[in-house]
């Protein structure tokens, strides 16, 4: 059987009670699902957590159906656009701090979505160098910013 990632979205937008439109987009890997709702915030939750989690439990579903199936992100109202954008930005002028002060400058405890796109980020600056470490007592990692030598 198929996958159908915006109809099964919409099926399940649908029964917890959400009035929703949803748009696809396709992407180098995977779709984007575009969610445009009345009640944006409850769907996108503190930080993004809830529609992350939203994510993973459609994607799950998706590849049980069909392991062939597109991975899918999701988005509400470009809630990942806005804050992909802050987090580049918020990295480049931490690499800009490090460069300027010649040490390590570190960011907070991010998951692995986020530390990648970070990663994505600089890695192309000559003078930084990035790493993920371990942040006690939580599943996060936190980013270390130091100049190359």
């Amino acid at each position: 059987m198929s996958a159908q990632p915006k109809e099964t979205l919409e099926e399940m937008l649908k029964l917890l009670g959400f009035s929703a439109k949803v748009e696809a987009s396709p992407l180098d890997e995977g779709m984007i699902l575009d969610i445009d709702t009345d009640d944006p915030g409850r769907l996108i939750g503190r930080q993004g957590q809830t529609l992350s989690q939203f994510q993973y439990v459609l994607n799950r579903l998706l590849f049980r159906q069909d392991r062939e199936a597109p991975k899918v992100t999701l988005d509400v109202g470009n809630y990942r656009l806005k804050s992909r954008e802050a987090l580049v930005s918020k990295a480049k002028e931490a690499a800009e701090k490090a460069r300027r002060w010649g040490d390590v400058v570190e960011l907070e405890p991010m998951n692995a979505f986020e530390r990648r796109i970070v990663h994505n980020a600089l890695k192309d600056h000559d003078y930084i160098e990035s790493n993920s470490v371990e942040v006690e007592g939580t599943s996060k990692k936190a980013i270390l910013l130091r100049p190359k030598q």
